[in-house]
């Protein structure tokens, strides 16, 4: 019964920003470190930012400076700010623990534009 939702994608051009959120349920939320993963389209799901129960956070190369995660553990959110976007960030977004180990959701979808 694990629900991970994802919401905020949509169409932004080169450099613009864009907000996603994940609502968590079904699972102890609070006890779980978090992560979003980025599918390009044709690539496999690759995590790009993590965020620890504490709110210790990590970052792949790729994104480091330009993307910020956080969460709201009384909410059950995790929310992950997108900034000064690029082409390459285009694909799916999907939010789980950061072992993969839950019900993957249908993810949201990003696109950037040049």
């Amino acid at each position: 019964q694990v629900q991970l939702v994802e919401s905020g994608g949509g169409l932004v051009l080169a450099g613009g920003s864009l907000t996603l959120s994940c609502r968590a349920s079904g699972f102890d939320f609070r006890r779980t470190p978090m992560g979003w993963y980025h599918q390009a389209p044709g690539k496999q799901r690759e995590l790009v930012a993590t965020i620890t129960t504490g709110g210790i956070t990590n970052y792949a190369g790729a994104v480091r400076g330009r993307f910020t995660i956080s969460r709201d553990i009384a909410k059950n959110m995790v929310y992950l700010q997108m900034n000064s976007l690029k082409p390459e960030d285009t694909g799916v977004y999907y939010c789980n623990g950061n072992s993969g180990r839950l019900t993957w959701g249908q993810g949201t979808r990003v696109t950037v534009s040049s």
